[in-house]
């Protein structure tokens, strides 16, 4: 059976390849846990990988654990430099483990560190036509136009399927998307004159819009992220931003025209509305108009 974990010859390290971890591994349970319930292949991975650095730190069998060890460990990660958001991805992780699968109260003094509350960088409606433009051929930009255009995470660009671009509807199908979600979401018009470019010239075998090397599987999600950085270079871009820098204007932008946050959250896919309310934060419609007392 194969999912994210290769069948790893030593017993106590997780491999990094794609199969499922042995049965006599530490983590075996809690790998079958996470895959009967469905969680994201990321997410799995990441929760294998946060229990597996804890053990490796600890030293002892996941039986012998106790409530100061999860301490220590957290303390060593916030001497690190882990920000408290980090901080609260290992919680989630250990807590799952020892308090859903091993039905271990451990948990029952550790206090989750507040979160930090950073602002998203928003580019420019203009800034942002001048970076997909800047992009090296085609099919670069027609990436950077749909993680803009459409509002799309970068996990979700390059999993798209041909078959799930509408060009009549003008729409985006996203299958199984964070949460294993699906949902539609708007195509722009210069996101379609582009892909019906792009279109032309792809093999008719081809199912990912965007293929990898080997053409037989999708781009890797570091390849956008080098794609857009190069991009961002050329055009003279300094800010730190990423490529979820485009989802984040792409919401704020649609707010700033009027569209109701009600409507922004379905398109970004967002559980709850207090996810979505971060962009109130940053629209500018709401201040531009106004001026300042010293004037």
């Amino acid at each position: 059976m194969k999912s994210d974990f290769e069948r790893s010859e030593e017993p106590n390290k997780l491999s990094k390849k794609n199969q499922l971890i042995p049965r006599t591994h530490p983590l075996a349970r809690l790998a079958q846990e996470l895959i009967i319930r469905g969680f994201s292949r990321r997410t799995i991975k990441a929760y294998l990988s946060h229990n597996q650095k804890f053990l490796d730190f600890i030293k002892k069998s996941a039986r012998e654990i106790n409530n100061q060890d999860i301490k220590d460990y957290l303390l060593s990660l916030k001497i690190k430099g882990y920000t408290n958001t980090s901080l609260n991805n290992v919680i989630s992780a250990l807590k799952f483990y020892y308090q859903q699968v091993l039905k271990r109260r451990l948990f029952f003094n550790i206090v989750r560190p507040k979160r930090e509350k950073h602002l998203p960088q928003i580019l420019s409606k203009q800034k942002i036509k001048s970076i997909i433009t800047a992009a090296a051929n085609l099919k670069h930009q027609c990436i950077l136009s749909l993680l803009y255009g459409s509002g799309l995470r970068v996990s979700e660009v390059v999993t798209l399927k041909i078959a799930e671009i509408d060009l009549d509807e003008k729409s985006v199908f996203i299958h199984k998307a964070k949460g294993n979600k699906d949902r539609y979401t708007l195509l722009s018009k210069f996101s379609l004159d582009l892909i019906k470019k792009y279109l032309i010239d792809l093999p008719e075998e081809q199912k990912y819009l965007f293929a990898g090397a080997k053409d037989k599987t999708h781009l890797h999600q570091r390849s956008v992220q080098k794609i857009f950085e190069h991009a961002c270079q050329k055009t003279g871009v300094k800010i730190n931003v990423s490529c979820h820098s485009l989802r984040h204007s792409f919401a704020t932008h649609l707010l700033e025209n009027g569209v109701s946050i009600r409507y922004i959250q379905k398109l970004l896919g967002h559980q709850s509305i207090k996810t979505t309310e971060i962009y109130l934060k940053v629209a500018r419609d709401f201040w531009q108009d106004l001026e300042s007392p010293l004037d």
